[in-house]
């Protein structure tokens, strides 16, 4: 799994005493056995005067256990709690909405997940999803090898991937000259990787046909050590958190949503508030990283596949140019002022311009075919149209990237670049 963001609001497991450990600790919530609580409350709404009766046994853990296969694991709590020693050891990354730690379950090195719920999910609509995505297969996805719940707390367990997050293989902060996608063929090779990653998830994951998942980012992705493909975090953590909605109403006048735009790995923090229309009235704060948020998504917080095809094309972007989508530079001629400067602006300004040259990484050295750079910044400036109507759908970008890795290439074999070149990810 990848590195995040390191701690801004950690939330820490309470009540729990191991029984591997004389040591205690605290765990999310209650340790429960039943897939959803009572009185379940969720961060993103708030759900008055309503109460969740807990399941019944036929749904619970031990129900769930016997009706799935061996892939997906339903886990302990206190397997989980034992293998992370009471939560205090082996922490990978945290972030203000999520903690996460890696460690060894049932002989597999793995990564666990702690997220707290979005709403309510009853215990049948979770053992399917959990059953449909740990069925799923790809080699762009990094897996999920099972979950456990306690209270309003999942715990989502991943296979760990060795690797570095694509954000800091672009833009090492020890040695901002240099990185280890030194080549057009490495950049083309991830980003063929992700496209197929991310038309797999949308149409071939076995799930219904509007699922999304939400995370899409250069930190959300992992160079892999030895083959240097990319794979892709998080899959199916936005259904297991029930952070997608289903059979969303039309806009209407009664009604309110507030909306916060955060910064961070996940969202969270302070922003700017707006109010907006909408039926049922409920509070809904959107969480999503600055910069990969698509304009609809800021505004409705709900999240569809055409937010993720804008995430992917600011990801193409940063492969191209090895900018972060979103920075501050100081304005000449003011008095320590800063102007905020986006990829989508440079990346449409450079394309319009007749000036790509000097607008793409110049680490690559001017050493990749022209027409196949400016056709994938076209790619990725359609994926970030603001209106989502006019973004194309995965299927066919995945097709056009992968035509654009294979003339990519043809490109390489006819000047005689090696194929194969041995990198090390090591920091320098």
């Amino acid at each position: 799994m990848c590195g995040n963001k390191k701690s801004t609001d950690v939330i820490e497991p309470s009540s729990f005493k191991s029984r591997a450990s004389p040591r205690s600790s605290s765990v999310g919530a209650p340790s429960s056995n039943n897939l959803i609580s009572n009185n379940f409350s969720t961060t993103g709404s708030s759900y008055k005067g309503s109460s969740y009766s807990s399941l019944s046994s036929s749904t619970s853990l031990s129900g769930i256990k016997a009706s799935l296969p061996e892939n997906p694991h339903i886990y302990e709590l206190s397997e989980i709690a034992a293998a992370t020693g009471n939560f205090l050891r082996n922490r990978f990354s945290s972030s203000s909405t999520s903690s996460s730690w890696r460690c060894s379950l049932r002989g597999t090195e793995a990564v666990v997940i702690q997220r707290k719920f979005r709403r309510p999910i009853d215990g049948p609509e979770l053992r399917h999803r959990l059953l449909t995505i740990g069925r799923s297969h790809h080699s762009s996805l990094i897996k999920l090898l099972g979950a456990s719940v306690s209270g309003n707390y999942i715990y989502l367990v991943y296979d760990f991937v060795p690797g570095v997050n694509l954000a800091d293989c672009l833009r090492n902060r020890r040695n901002p000259s240099y990185t280890i996608l030194s080549t057009w063929l490495s950049r083309m090779q991830i980003a063929t990787d992700l496209a197929h990653g991310l038309d797999y998830i949308h149409h071939c994951s076995g799930l219904r046909s509007n699922f999304v998942h939400n995370h899409i980012k250069s930190s959300g992705i992992v160079v892999t050590e030895e083959s240097m493909n990319a794979r892709i975090c998080h899959f199916g953590t936005s259904e297991l958190c029930g952070e997608t909605v289903s059979n969303v109403p039309e806009p209407e006048t009664s009604g309110e949503i507030t909306a916060e735009k955060s910064d961070g790995d996940g969202g969270g923090g302070g922003g700017s508030k707006k109010t907006l229309k909408r039926s049922k009235s409920r509070s809904l704060k959107v969480e999503g990283t600055r910069g990969y948020m698509a304009p609809e998504f800021q505004f409705t917080g709900i999240p569809t596949q055409k937010c993720d095809i804008y995430a992917f094309g600011v990801v193409i972007l940063e492969l191209l140019s090895g900018e972060e989508p979103l920075k501050y530079r100081l304005e000449e001629g003011t008095d320590g002022g800063y102007r905020r400067v986006g990829v989508i602006e440079t990346a449409r300004a450079a394309v319009e311009g007749g000036e790509l040259r000097l607008w793409i990484d110049r680490r690559l050295r001017d050493s990749y075919p022209v027409d196949v750079a400016e056709n994938m910044a076209r790619v990725g400036l359609e994926c970030v149209e603001e209106d989502p109507n006019k973004r194309p759908d995965m299927g066919r970008v995945a097709v056009l990237v992968s035509k654009m890795y294979l003339e990519s290439k043809n490109w390489a074999d006819r000047i005689g670049l090696p194929a194969d070149i041995s990198v090390s990810l090591a920091p320098r």
